[in-house]
């Protein structure tokens, strides 16, 4: 893009955002006074942003955070969103179907801008690629507020905690707190009703294929995945890797031994498929999960650090341990 031309989409996009105060409305703040609780200061992965009062021109990219947004019921507080790696859940459908889609992967900065948003909300940090011009430091010259998913800077062990976190943030920053606790209530609800039922299991070894031919990547111990399984009533037995994901050769995974195999499904290899060249690789046929074809399977979406995270719990509970919810 030519300088001038950035130069002023930037310059349109600092008089938009300065304008938003006075001519701006949503559910949630309004267009008068500040709401109670504002301003709002939040120190997210780095970047330290003062909110006077809730974003009336919200963008979400990937799908967990649309769906954050959405069970916080701020769709009206949204101009845009994109890239999924799923339909949403049922019960956002038709919030959902009232926002925007800005592309189908992550738009462009032009496009971005153009949508005229006063805050974005990521969930990935290629969200933020600096060398497709949409980078933090840049979004904020034009006016424009970021927030990106803690996952992808965590403080330690990504737990539910986090997950509660997050929520909680994007809450506070739009101004409803109380919407957040509902939601983890209900969350809390589902991983009390797993543990009923799972409470006297012996863990089940649990190893992680999200993809690779030559090599294995994993689920290790850092990430909200080993978690699930935790909860679940499964041992990760990679847990060891110290980052949220890791390769490890095939030789490592058939020497783990995994009783049930984790698949995580999404992109152009179906689950199905996934499933057969792992039973065709023959440095796997010894091992216990490949040998009894026993394997579990998740979507993507749902082992992030997001509202569907307790539902994937209680949907890996039932494969690992489908007597107790007989």
């Amino acid at each position: 893009m030519p300088w001038a031309r950035l130069a002023g989409l930037l310059a349109a996009a600092a008089l938009l955002a300065g304008g938003c105060g006075s001519t701006g409305t949503d559910a949630v703040g309004g267009s008068g006074a500040a709401p109670p609780g504002f301003p709002v200061t939040v120190a997210n992965c780095g970047v330290t942003t003062t909110y006077e009062r809730p974003p009336r021109r919200a963008v979400s990219l990937n799908q967990h955070a649309t769906e954050v947004m959405l069970a916080l019921g701020l769709e009206r507080s949204m101009v845009g969103t994109g890239f999924l790696d799923d339909r949403v859940l049922p019960e956002f459908q038709a919030a959902y179907d009232r926002v925007k889609v800005l592309s189908k992967e992550y738009p462009s900065f032009e496009a971005l801008l153009a949508a005229e948003p006063d805050f974005v909300y990521g969930g990935w940090s290629s969200t933020f690629d600096e060398k497709e011009g949409r980078g933090r430091p840049a979004l904020r010259e034009a006016g424009i507020d970021t927030h990106l998913n803690i996952e992808e800077c965590p403080r330690g062990p990504v737990t539910m905690a986090t997950v509660e976190e997050e929520i909680r943030t994007i809450a506070k920053i739009f101004g409803v707190p109380e919407r957040a606790e509902k939601r983890i209530n209900a969350l809390r609800a589902v991983l009390d009703r797993v543990k009923s039922k799972t409470t006297g299991t012996a863990p089940t070894r649990v190893a992680v294929y999200d993809s690779g031919d030559k090599t294995v990547f994993t689920a290790g111990g850092a990430g909200i995945g080993n978690e699930i399984i935790r909860l679940a009533g499964g041992a990760n037995l990679f847990s060891d890797v110290r980052k949220p994901y890791g390769d490890v050769s095939f030789e490592q995974f058939a020497e783990r031994a995994p009783d049930v195999v984790l698949i995580y499904d999404y992109g152009d290899q179906s689950a199905e498929a996934k499933k057969r060249f792992l039973l065709s690789n023959p440095a796997l046929k010894d091992v216990p999960a490949i040998r009894n074809r026993r394997f579990a399977v998740l979507p993507l979406s749902s082992t992030v650090t997001g509202v569907r995270a307790a539902g994937a719990v209680e949907a890996l509970a039932r494969q690992l341990h489908p007597d107790r919810f007989a």
